[in-house]
């Protein structure tokens, strides 16, 4: 009862399972597209990690292309919103896998995700705004790794197989004009510039590539410029990304 009178209760509707705070998982594809154009023809039988993955959606999505799909989150509510008996282990021919924590700050974290991972996917996470921001900014933005740029790298190294990719992939509406306070989540870069990539020894195949044609054509199949959350694709969607290997 004392815990209880600490938390606040949330009423959910059902698409909530699917689009948390994120929209659509369908959003993943222009990221699985870039992947495919880099080599990687298909999932079945891949470790795939997504780091910072919102919602269960995607992960269930590449479960049933064959993956063993493992998602990384701090957000505790996801944690309690998919522990129903079927959210995660097997799913048709792959598996999903969720954990809750800090990976690799937490060595708890790092032995549930495990190592010879064939991909590491991190979308709208791992960004310039949050990791950490460029400019000064609200803490509560504040992307916390727990451990410095140059461990993480190394970890992630380390986790991957010869071979295995890493892809940020940062979709990010119009950054704030001259004068106005810095928008963090409007800046998609990576958080790790390329010779801390390469001093880690990762092979840097595309450093923040500009994807914003390929994203508004995404946006606007899944119609993003609808409904009382419409945005304005032509002026306030914009993506970038980082493709790196392990050699």
């Amino acid at each position: 009862p004392e815990r209880r009178a600490t938390l606040t209760r949330r009423e959910l509707g059902a698409s909530f399972y699917w689009e948390t705070n994120y929209g659509s998982p369908l959003s993943y594809v222009r990221a699985v597209d870039v992947l495919a154009g880099a080599g990687l023809g298909d999932l079945a039988g891949r470790r795939v990690v997504d780091f910072g993955y919102g919602t269960v959606g995607q992960l269930r999505l590449m479960a049933a292309l064959g993956a063993d799909a493992i998602g990384v989150d701090v957000d505790p509510l996801l944690a309690a919103l998919y522990s129903a008996p079927g959210d995660q282990g097997l799913l048709g021919p792959g598996r999903v896998t969720l954990v809750t924590g800090r990976w690799p700050a937490l060595a708890s974290v790092r032995a549930a995700v495990g190592g010879h991972l064939d991909l590491f996917l991190s979308k709208n996470t791992l960004k310039r705004g949050y990791v950490p921001p460029a400019l000064a900014v609200n803490p509560a933005r504040h992307f916390d790794l727990g451990v410095d740029d140059a461990t993480f790298l190394s970890a992630l190294h380390d986790a991957l197989v010869p071979g295995g990719v890493v892809l940020l992939y940062n979709v990010c509406p119009a950054p704030a004009p001259p004068g106005a306070p810095y928008v963090p989540w409007a800046d998609g870069r990576s958080p790790f510039d390329r010779t801390a990539w390469e001093g880690a020894g990762f092979e840097v195949r595309e450093f923040d590539r500009d994807d914003t044609p390929a994203i508004r054509r995404v946006a606007r199949v899944l119609q993003w410029d609808t409904g009382e959350d419409a945005v304005d694709i032509e002026h306030d969607i914009f993506a970038t990304y980082t493709l790196a290997r392990r050699p």
